[in-house]
């Protein structure tokens, strides 16, 4: 998935061809990039990323408020303001059922004050829940809820080998740091987050009045580090033949018996299904070892721990306060916690983030710009399957197969065609303690009433004022949220050059997911099946190896390097789809004619120019390592760096020769078309 950019009506390029035409003045720059931000000092050859964005990463301080800054920081700002509004206008329209339940809910997180003085008591029934438990069977129940963690999840989705139908998963589940790296790995660094950690549990014990909360922690976080030696790695729950595994009641029973799987899954509502899809068997059958051996209490009260610190933000202030200062300052470096307005207007976006977005799409969104998307969209698609038809690499069979799945791809631009009901969601105007565990009820119900239905393709994963875009390989979808849509990701009167290496890259970078070494095992009915010829497969394999290669040897933080095979996926795509917006863009000009020269820079310079002002971003030291542990993009700098390094046209645009820092010979540039 692309944190970036997006699109241009073809009109309005056509217009910014000629040198004549006056037009609406781009929103950054004179020609959609702002030049100031360049530092023209640096060669590009050397490093093209400080040559794009070098003032603006030597000037621009990263706001106290967050993990980084750039373009796809700032926003959301201006979007959360947006819908901010919007939540304001619906409080003060209270016959209207929806506006109701938008302002209740946002209204009932904003009174801080209110929740100060009503102290635990909203606290008490839930832990209670926690404290009746007598014995593991009783304890396995409860785990199943949706409120409430467990050492392994269970959610329902499209069946990846029969994508019309819906299943029941069941995986490995999140502990209370950000990946097994954090508990395991040696160093000072990790030895202090630890540390950090367990004094946060004790301090959860502490502020809710429960003894001896260092004991508690002793045992919390050794039990945490046993989970996590047994979970597997984000690289490995990549592949989506590993994580395929489906069992039957006995298989089941016979994998965790510790789990009573036939009471759990009617306890939640699955009780005829008969078959659950495993994600990682091994970590599940060593979960449900850490059932049997670890004592009861220890559970009960990691479960404790848990609910409050996952609900802390509807706590008193000062429950608040502590799991920022933990989750925030020590493990992403953000001095200061956001106000709280910005996390309410987050708190509603996930909670009832479809209502929100209808009142989002009402002001804020034309279907003049849903018409220029698709456009680009178009181009596109005609460029991948450009690509396609000339890769020497492929056999005929596999190119047969991969244009079917182009063809089959289903884009989705700015919001659903039909919104989720919240009707049924009783949201209280004055707990929202209440209203958050409501809301998870309200999903898993959601989630429930699907079972036995054909896959419902209408759905959306983003609501529409989210500020990103998606691929879903099971779906065989690209979607655009409305938000994303807007400067500087999407501006009609910038150059033509900018909006294909911007917009266009992104476009092609979802569309790219397709064919990345997760995506490309899924067919154009989003089955997963393994439709390429063995030599076909080999020949890509080995490309992918190398780009695997190039990125484990950039070291962003002493020591941390890139995961080369856990950012596998976005690399390809970014590299696949800057190669496809890049043909794109030159299919335009062939229709149009070659550019003119804007401010000395040629159309093909402007192109990429504007690819890395897409990607324009820096994070704190403590958010980066946090993301070179666990999360599948790399770095903003190496999505520059790293990619166009690896593309031909590049080297000729700015004219890279051997010598510069960022020259690759020919046969060690890796193309994925």
């Amino acid at each position: 998935m692309k944190h970036g950019s997006i699109l241009l009506a073809a009109s309005a390029a056509l217009a910014l061809a000629s040198p004549a035409f006056s037009a609406p003045k781009p929103v950054y720059g004179t020609w959609g990039v702002d030049t100031a931000d360049m530092d023209k000092s640096v060669k590009p050859g050397d490093d093209f990323f400080q040559y794009a964005e070098g003032t603006w990463l030597k000037n621009h301080a990263i706001a106290e408020d967050k993990r980084g800054a750039g373009y796809n920081y700032d926003l959301p700002d201006s979007t959360e303001v947006e819908v901010r509004n919007l939540i304001q206008q619906a409080g003060a329209s209270p016959s209207d059922p929806i506006m109701k339940q938008v302002g209740d809910f946002y209204n009932a997180y904003m009174d801080q004050d209110a929740i100060d003085a009503r102290g635990l008591k909203p606290l008490q029934p839930y832990l209670k829940r926690i404290a009746d438990v007598k014995t593991r069977d009783q304890l396995v129940l409860l785990m199943a809820e949706p409120a409430y963690a467990g050492p392994i999840g269970i959610g329902i989705s499209a069946d990846e080998k029969d994508p019309t139908r819906y299943t029941v998963r069941t995986g490995q589940a999140r502990l209370g740091l950000p990946t097994r790296d954090y508990y395991l790995l040696k160093g000072d660094k990790y030895e202090s987050i630890r540390k950090a950690y367990h004094a946060y549990i004790a301090q959860v014990f502490d502020l809710a009045g429960i003894p001896d909360g260092e004991a508690k922690a002793d045992a919390i976080l050794a039990l945490e580090t046993r989970l996590s030696k047994d979970q597997w790695t984000p690289e490995k729950r990549r592949d989506p033949q590993a994580t395929y595994n489906p069992m039957n009641r006995a298989q089941l029973t016979k994998l965790a018996p510790q789990f009573d799987w036939t009471a759990s899954l009617k306890h939640i509502g699955l009780g005829k299904m008969p078959t659950v899809i495993v994600a990682e068997p091994s970590a599940v059958a060593a979960a449900g070892k850490r059932i049997a051996d670890v004592p009861l209490a220890t559970w009960k009260d990691w479960m404790t721990f848990r609910f409050i610190s996952d609900h802390a933000q509807f706590l008193p202030k000062a429950f608040d306060q502590a799991q920022f200062a933990f989750y925030g300052k020590t493990l992403q470096g953000i001095p200061a916690q956001p106000v709280r307005w910005k996390r309410g207007v987050r708190l509603l976006n996930g909670a009832v983030g479809e209502a929100v977005g209808q009142l989002y799409i009402a002001r804020h969104w034309t279907p003049d710009t849903e018409h220029q998307v698709n456009e680009l969209v178009d181009d596109m698609r005609a460029a991948y399957g450009d690509l396609i038809a000339h890769a020497s690499w492929m056999d005929e069979p596999t190119r047969k197969e991969a244009l079917a799945k182009l063809a089959a791809f289903d884009p989705r631009v700015g919001h659903p065609v039909k919104y989720i009901d919240y009707s049924k969601l009783e949201v209280s105007r004055t707990d929202p303690l209440a209203n958050a565990v409501a809301s998870s009820n309200f999903e898993w119900n959601l989630e429930l009433s699907r079972l036995g239905k054909p896959v419902d393709r209408t759905l959306w994963e983003m609501t529409p004022q989210t500020v990103n875009a998606y691929y879903d390989p099971v779906m065989n979808q690209v979607t655009f949220p409305a938000a994303q849509l807007q400067p500087p990701f999407f501006d009609a009167s910038a150059d033509p050059a900018v909006n294909y290496g911007e917009t266009g890259a992104t476009i092609g970078h979802e569309m790219g997911h397709g064919f990345d070494d997760e995506g490309r095992q899924f067919d154009a009915k989003g089955r997963l099946r393994d439709w390429w010829t063995k030599q076909t497969a080999a020949l890509y394999k080995a490309h992918a190896d190398m780009l695997v290669k190039q990125f484990d040897a950039y070291e962003p933080l002493p020591g941390v390097h890139i995961k080369g095979q856990l950012t596998l996926g976005e690399n390809l795509a970014d590299l696949g789809g800057l190669e496809a917006a890049y043909r794109a863009y030159r299919r335009y000009v062939a229709r149009h004619g070659e550019p003119p020269v804007i401010d000395g820079y040629t159309g093909d310079q402007r192109f990429f120019i504007a690819y890395a002002a897409s990607w324009q971003g820096k994070s704190r030291e403590d958010s980066l390592r946090q993301q070179l542990l666990g999360d599948p993009h790399s770095p903003e700098k190496y999505r520059v760096n790293g990619i166009v390094r690896n593309f031909d046209p590049w080297y000729k645009a700015f004219n890279v020769q051997p010598g510069d820092k960022l020259y690759l010979p020919p046969e060690q540039r890796v193309h994925v078309w």
